[in-house]
């Protein structure tokens, strides 16, 4: 068996794989966030004319905007349930095809009731690709490339919002919004049959069930090199070491892993991280336009908004994790997560356009960038055996925090209680984000590996034992 390292690219078949499963994920990813922001993109119509689902309220917008989210956390949570027990590409495969029948069906809906349920319905099939997604490129991605292959994918959320706002500017007025839903649906057309054919079962999770003979010879045909994605069998008494160091917890399965006493803290901190960004999130995407509106921006500027938001987050995103692999990502989401408040809380004292949309860019690093280091944060703290629960509850549990950011800016915008008192709530939540990033622990995984090297020479102890004087 050749000589591998996690940090090199060992044939071209290896780094061929690796970006082939890197885009089908990544593009998975960007529909997550195009479905995140069309929703946004479209209100306006929504609510101006009850010709299309009916008349809509901002309270009843703001509740169908959660109603997605609902879905997406169902959906995160029952893939963590089922992605660590049947493995990661029929989860996907399912997810992807969900996903694109929900869209479609959406830009059919003619009322309120039929638009609710159905955007529920879609979210199902996007938590399952935000879940599935992070433990995919965990298992995939070079060790000193991780946080930049998790940006690369989640970018995909801010990169799929700048896609839906710029099809709202350019193509609204010809497909109207039923039209810019049924592109939503596309992947099941090219991404599917892509997938089916180039996305391959993870060796890691195949050795992780003991199904290690499957997993070398996938490795084999893919490419990829065995030591670096088949774990050798420890020796005997070395696992009798590792026993001893290692909490047992950490080698339990699913969520009843990232439960145990061993992830316990850090599972509820990036739980709560990941509710306070997707509730910053999801509350700005959906009503940042209309809290220009009444700042004084017209309708159709303030899409451009939208644009800037989810433009700084891609950039900001991508710079971000360059430094994460170098810091570590925890610092940068508690560094960016302080950028947004400081954005967020300054905003409603801006006056200048050109500066009011460069401290929105700011923010979205922060905000919608911070989410981009979060899902890699939490695949990289779990270990395999319950990595996907893991970033099945980061996205799921999240999603709760990305269902009351909409219904939380409804309530603003009806209660009439302007532009300044909206920025200041995303601010002070934004500050809260920042202090449960820095509070969450030191992987238990990592110590576990750490101790690793010491435990594999404790076998050579009992060769030096003296004999007993006689």
């Amino acid at each position: 068996m050749a000589t591998s390292s996690p940090d090199v690219w060992q044939s071209p078949r290896h780094r061929r794989t690796v970006y082939s499963v890197l885009a089908i994920v990544g593009i998975s990813i960007l529909f997550d966030g195009y479905d995140l922001v069309i929703y946004g993109a479209v209100l306006s119509t929504l609510l101006n004319d009850p010709s299309h689902i009916g008349a809509l309220s901002p309270a009843v917008a703001g509740t169908l905007g959660s109603y997605a989210l609902i879905g997406v956390m169902i959906g995160a949570l029952t893939a963590g349930a089922i992605c660590d027990w049947v493995g990661r590409r029929k989860v996907m495969l399912t997810a992807i095809i969900w996903f694109s029948v929900g869209m479609a069906l959406t830009a059919m809906a003619t009322s309120i009731t039929m638009f609710g349920f159905l955007r529920f319905l879609t979210g199902l099939g996007v938590g399952m690709i935000v879940a599935t997604g992070g433990a995919i490129i965990a298992e995939f991605a070079p060790r000193n490339r991780r946080n930049l292959f998790n940006a690369i994918v989640y970018s995909g959320v801010p990169a799929g919002g700048v896609m839906a706002s710029v099809f709202a500017l350019l193509f609204e007025d010809y497909l109207g919004w039923r039209g810019l839903f049924f592109i939503g649906a596309t992947p099941l057309l090219f991404l599917f049959p892509l997938a089916l054919f180039a996305l391959p079962e993870s060796p890691r999770w195949l050795a992780s069930r003991g199904r290690r003979a499957e997993a070398i010879a996938l490795c084999e045909r893919k490419g990829l090199p065995i030591a670096d994605f088949v774990p050798s069998t420890p020796a005997p008494v070395a696992s009798e070491s590792v026993a001893v160091t290692a909490p047992a917890a950490t080698e339990r399965t699913g969520f009843a892993g990232i439960f145990s006493r061993a992830y316990l803290p850090g599972t509820l901190l990036i739980g709560a991280m990941s509710f306070i960004g997707l509730l910053s999130t999801y509350g700005l995407n959906t009503w940042l336009p209309k809290i220009m509106e009444s700042n004084g921006a017209s309708a159709h500027d303030s899409l451009y908004s939208l644009l800037f938001l989810n433009g700084g987050a891609v950039i900001g995103g991508l710079i971000a994790s360059w430094f994460a692999d170098r810091i570590g990502a925890k610092t940068i989401i508690t560094s960016t997560f302080f950028l947004a408040a400081l954005c967020l809380g300054a905003l409603p004292f801006i006056s200048a356009w050109p500066l009011m949309y460069t401290a929105i860019a700011l923010a979205g690093i922060g905000v919608l960038g911070t989410q981009v280091l979060t899902y890699g944060l939490t695949s990289n703290y779990f270990g395999t055996a319950c990595r996907a629960a893991g970033v099945a509850w980061c996205a799921g549990f999240g999603r709760l925090g990305g269902i009351v950011g909409p219904a939380v800016g409804g309530l603003i915008i009806g209660m009439g209680l302007g532009p300044t008192v909206a920025f200041f709530i995303f601010a002070g939540a934004a500050i809260l984000g920042a202090i449960c990033t820095a509070l969450i622990p030191r992987s238990p995984a990592e110590v576990t590996i750490s101790t690793l090297p010491s435990a594999s020479r404790e076998p050579v102890a009992p060769r030096r034992t003296p004999q007993p004087q006689s």
